[in-house]
């Protein structure tokens, strides 16, 4: 408890952390290929994760131009519906906003509010400003301010992403807590100079046994109560 007692400012990440991002997508998969049974389903949503985390990291190392998400969501929703045989340019533009509509965790909503009421709150997430915006309004998020990693160009775990968050934050790195669902994106926050709480989701990438992070907590209440009982 010792080490957040000076936290000023919370941010979270939002795919994973704050919405069920995977339940999501797989649902719209359905959608767009009914005849789809839970095994394809879970193909294509494979598919789906592989081109987006592919398209990223070429980013990240230069071998591509910097495209938000909304662009990338359409490239796969295009090869999902591709491979399922289908060729509607209706499902494919419905598939490709997606990740606009994706619901939000039990906790999640209610974690934000009562964590508002004494933090400054923010989101940080690899969505592109449009997409993040209309994230957030289906999936209830009331953030204090929501921040896209377009407005820097590129992608978490890029020090530049983090970098807006303290910017915005207004105060050292070390009075910013992130939280997240993934070890790795706590560990770009962590190399930013930023805390770090981990919130465990039924998806996400899990701390490793040479992971320290600030907090680890089983949910948004088991967090806000160690940030507000201080």
């Amino acid at each position: 408890m010792a080490g957040i007692c000076d936290i000023e400012v919370v941010v979270f990440d939002v795919l994973g952390t704050m919405v069920d991002e995977t339940s999501g997508l797989r649902a719209a998969i359905r959608e767009a290929v009914p005849a789809s049974d839970d095994a394809s389903a879970d193909e294509l949503l494979t598919l789906w994760q592989q081109h987006v985390e592919l398209e990223q990291q070429r980013i990240a190392q230069g071998l591509r131009a910097y495209a938000n998400t909304e662009i990338i969501d359409e490239e796969a929703a295009q090869r999902v519906v591709g491979e399922a045989g289908l060729a509607d340019p209706a499902t494919v533009a419905r598939l490709a906003t997606a990740g606009q509509r994706l619901p939000p965790w039990d906790d999640s909503v209610a974690g934000i509010e009562r964590l508002a009421k004494q933090f400054p709150v923010l989101g940080l997430s690899n969505a592109g400003r449009t997409a993040l915006l209309r994230l957030n309004a289906h999936a209830g998020l009331r953030w204090h301010q929501a921040l896209s990693s377009e407005a820097v160009l590129a992608y978490k775990p890029a020090p530049e992403v983090y970098q807006l968050a303290i910017d915005t934050a207004g105060c050292p790195p070390e009075r910013v807590l992130m939280v997240a669902a993934h070890a790795w994106d706590l560990r770009g926050a962590q190399a930013a100079g930023m805390r770090t709480a981990y919130v465990q989701r039924p998806v996400g990438d899990p701390p490793t046994s040479s992971d320290v992070f600030d907090l680890r907590c089983s949910g948004l209440d088991e967090l806000a109560t160690a940030l507000t009982a201080r």
